[in-house]
């Protein structure tokens, strides 16, 4: 599958093509190999998000996986993965949307127009002609590699790194910054502790928290799903251990979420139900109840922290007039004011670890309680202290607190990108307003005239929010570019699509700092109809447009991933760990680094706390900021100088709508991984008549007269979509909550506003930045009313190919 006949740009002849040898890494198609007499087996050391697994091959084809053997507590989602590889939905070749090659593209409509065939040559000089065309007419700010998503494990053909590599060689590019999991608290936190370590990194290990903390408060649960995911692959699922025993040591576990699975049955926790997007409120009162027992730790709070007067004189009401009472936080929150007074005193009178999962910031003013809860550790004193303190994100996903050596993850050398920066939750304001302004963490940013969308490794069909405003503002640019091995929604929504490989068909290298091992990825079967991996794609437009060399570095796959793994040798050499050569990981299959000994246990904050003034925070104080400057000088009215409390903009308080009596949770699936795997056996199996359950009180189902099991339609003025209906008493009543995930697919297909059949309840979510300082995601405050579907149950489409036309019709 060749490039095109493209000279290199402005050189007005052909060049010579320069394809790379494939050259296969040692070991290659040498292991696990068997005769069983009908078929050979062959047994592939390979990698995933949702673990590490043997893949089990006959005759070319996937037909089973098999856990690590090292890992302690792997889940089932790699049983979906011959499902998703073999899919009837995979992309078979290159593909055109015959709208855009009749010249419709600003402003036509995507999702209905079918896609006509076309050969790689062909579909790579179009490429090559099109990102020609726009960086000399726009310049290269007209070029949005989003590519958010988290694609393969493997670190060399990760396919958003290759895409952006790509597009920061040929020029620069419009890009985005932060996470849709933790937008907010990555802004917020390097004012507040000078760090995002405690949002993302290294954070107190579980064995400390076993050994010293005897209260452990979790807002927002700590989910066991979540800890079956890793960002990089993950050969030791330790979470839910690690927890357990921490919980067998005496640490007394209090989840604070609306949903009581949020805390795994095992734990024997404490359930306090809350209404969403109340948290900050809590913490207030809290801190409230603390200060008036006289339990805060002044001698903390005066050396250690500033702004403490400004804080405490907002909570003691001398600010406005509101003192922050439990019994003011109660008809707020739901929890009663007695509650929360123990709880306080509680927290005061033990050795307390305080958390938050991610989801408490991707709702409206989401820095709040993140930052109020910083603010309750500085009151009781235990940041710093072994195992106690604060973090977030121990119920998010796998490897938070898990013992670990500061060691580096394999990686791809990073490439400058000269281009333009944009919160990454604010995509359809920037398409929508071409030239206007965004405020972000004191910055005024000029939105960009967005031509070519180029997407690989991501869908944001389903990270963003209200879909249906998100595709009228999709149809503003001239060319979408996906580069997937599916037809998920991205691709159907696409102009020019080509076909990637899976993991399954290539050869790479798992790695996450939050993991002790680091895998070998053997590619087990041969690439799927005409699919290439988005190395080789790439390589070939750059190729066109003149710079082949400085992408490939003249490297094929094998050539990278043995410097990549050397790069990455050397530097665990410099700190201490003598990592095998290459040829004896790839036989083996992995590396296990070994954890720290036991009087390790590692505290985030320890020498500070110790000694704040010889290692004081990155913050301008080098203290904890209860109060920042820096904030309060942006002058934002939704994020001032220190927490407090903000009424959602949607949320159970008095403002409430009748129309929209029940707050919607848009939480993490447990049967896949955002919207990976969605085609797969365990999500499937899930499902309600083909639809993504929904789960509601069973008081409130009745009230509606709704039975278990039934389709119902959930909507709200942004939107509505279909979902099979599950009852859940461990719900507060009034909240319903819905997995993310579920392929879009709407009824009538490139239509805003069209019925979601499938049940992506990001038809529903509102698309507003929580405040100007984070601009991050509000997905979690969202209100919804829900009924029985009367009509004829429309089918689910979305795992099938769309419609195809034969390239000889095209006039």
């Amino acid at each position: 599958m060749g490039c095109g006949e493209d000279g290199a740009a402005g050189s007005g002849r052909a060049a010579p093509r320069r394809r790379l040898r494939r050259v296969r890494p040692p070991g290659h198609g040498r292991d696990g190999t068997k005769d069983t007499g009908a078929a050979m087996t062959v047994i592939k050391p390979h990698a995933s998000h949702w673990g590490y697994f043997d893949a089990v091959v006959e005759d070319g084809r996937l037909v089973g996986v098999r856990p690590f053997a090292r890992d302690p507590f792997p889940g089932t989602l790699i049983e979906s993965m011959p499902d998703v590889v073999h899919a009837a939905c995979r992309i078979d070749r290159p593909y055109v949307r015959r709208g855009w090659l009749r010249g419709e593209r600003r402003g036509a409509p995507r999702g209905s127009d079918p896609f006509v065939p076309l050969s790689w040559d062909r579909v790579t000089r179009l490429l090559a002609e099109e990102t020609r065309r726009v960086r000399a007419e726009h310049g290269p700010s007209a070029i949005y590699g989003g590519s958010y998503g988290w694609s393969s494990a493997g670190r060399f053909h990760h396919a958003k790194t290759q895409l952006q590599r790509f597009l920061g060689l040929g020029g620069g590019f419009t890009s985005s910054v932060t996470s849709y999991s933790y937008a907010t608290g990555q802004t917020l936190m390097p004012h507040v502790l000078g760090t995002n370590e405690v949002v993302l990194g290294r954070v107190t290990d579980w064995a400390a928290i076993a050994a010293n903390a005897r209260l452990m408060l979790c807002f927002g649960g700590l989910a066991a799903k979540n800890g079956l995911i890793s960002n990089g692959g993950g050969g030791a699922h330790e979470y839910l251990p690690l927890m357990r025993r921490a919980a067998a040591a005496g640490v007394r576990f209090v989840g604070i979420s609306p949903c009581r699975g949020d805390m795994e049955a095992e734990l024997g926790a404490e359930w306090v139900p809350i209404r969403p997007g109340t948290d900050a409120a809590m913490m207030l009162a809290m801190a409230h109840a603390i200060l008036a027992a006289g339990k805060e730790d002044r001698e903390f709070l005066a050396t250690r922290c500033v702004g403490w007067e400004r804080l405490r004189a907002y909570v003691a009401g001398e600010a406005d007039g509101v003192a922050k009472t439990p019994e003011w936080a109660e008809p707020i929150t739901g929890v009663p004011a007695a509650t929360i007074r123990r709880l306080a005193l509680e927290c005061a009178a033990k050795p307390t670890m305080l958390t938050a999962a991610w989801s408490l910031q991707r709702a409206d003013y989401g820095e709040q309680p993140w930052w109020m809860l910083v603010a309750l550790a500085a009151m009781l004193g235990t940041i710093g202290r072994p195992g106690q303190g604060v973090a977030f994100g121990y119920g998010s996903i796998n490897g938070m607190g898990t013992p670990r050596r500061e060691l580096p993850a394999v990686s791809m050398p990073p490439v400058r990108n000269a281009g333009l920066h944009i919160p990454v939750a604010r995509i359809t304001e920037m398409l929508e307003r071409p030239g206007g302004t965004l405020e972000y963490n004191g910055r005024t940013i000029t939105l960009p005239d967005i031509r070519i969308i180029w997407w690989a490794g991501g869908n944001p069909f389903h990270h963003h929010q209200d879909l249906n405003r998100f595709l009228r503002a999709w149809s503003r640019a001239e060319t979408i570019v996906a580069q997937e091995p599916w037809w998920t929604p991205l691709a159907r929504h696409a102009d020019i699509v080509l076909p990637a490989t899976t993991t399954l068909e290539r050869n790479d290298i798992a790695s996450s700092s939050r993991d002790r091992f680091v895998r070998a990825m053997h590619q087990a079967i041969p690439p799927q109809g005409e699919a290439r991996n988005d190395f080789d794609m790439l390589a070939d437009v750059a190729d066109a447009l003149g710079y082949r060399d400085r992408f490939t570095e003249q490297r094929d796959e094998g050539a990278w991933l043995r410097h990549l793994y050397e790069r990455w040798r050397q530097a665990c050499a410099r700190m201490g760990f003598e990592a095998p050569d290459f040829e004896r990981f790839w036989a083996e299959g992995h590396v296990e680094v070994p954890p720290p000994e036991p009087e390790e246990a590692y505290t985030q904050f320890a020498e500070f706390a110790a000694d704040p003034a010889g290692h004081p925070l990155d913050t301008p104080s080098g203290k904890v900021e209860l109060f920042s400057e820096t904030i309060a000088a942006m002058g934002y009215a939704d994020c001032p100088g220190h927490p407090v409390w903000i009424a959602p903009r949607e949320w159970l308080g008095a403002q409430a709508a009748a129309a929209y009596p029940l707050h919607l949770l848009s939480d993490q699936p447990a049967t896949r991984l955002h919207g990976q795997l969605d085609p797969g056996r365990v999500a499937a199996a899930d499902k309600i008549q083909g639809r993504q359950p929904i789960r509601m009180h069973p008081e409130d189902a009745a009230a509606r007269g709704l039975r278990e099991g039934e389709v119902v339609r959930v909507f709200n003025a942004r939107g509505a979509c279909l979902a099979g209906l599950r009852l859940d008493p461990g719900l507060l009543r009034g909240v319903a909550a819905m997995a993310t995930g579920a392929w879009f697919d709407p009824l009538e297909p490139g239509v805003p506003g069209s019925l979601c059949v499938h049940g992506n309840p990001n038809v529903l979510t509102p698309d507003i930045g929580t405040s100007r300082l984070g601009q991050g995601p509000s997905a979690q405050s969202c209100l919804v009313q829900v009924e029985r579907w009367e009509g004829p149950l429309p089918p689910v489409k979305v795992h099938l190919p769309p419609p195809v036309a034969e390239e000889e019709t095209l006039p």
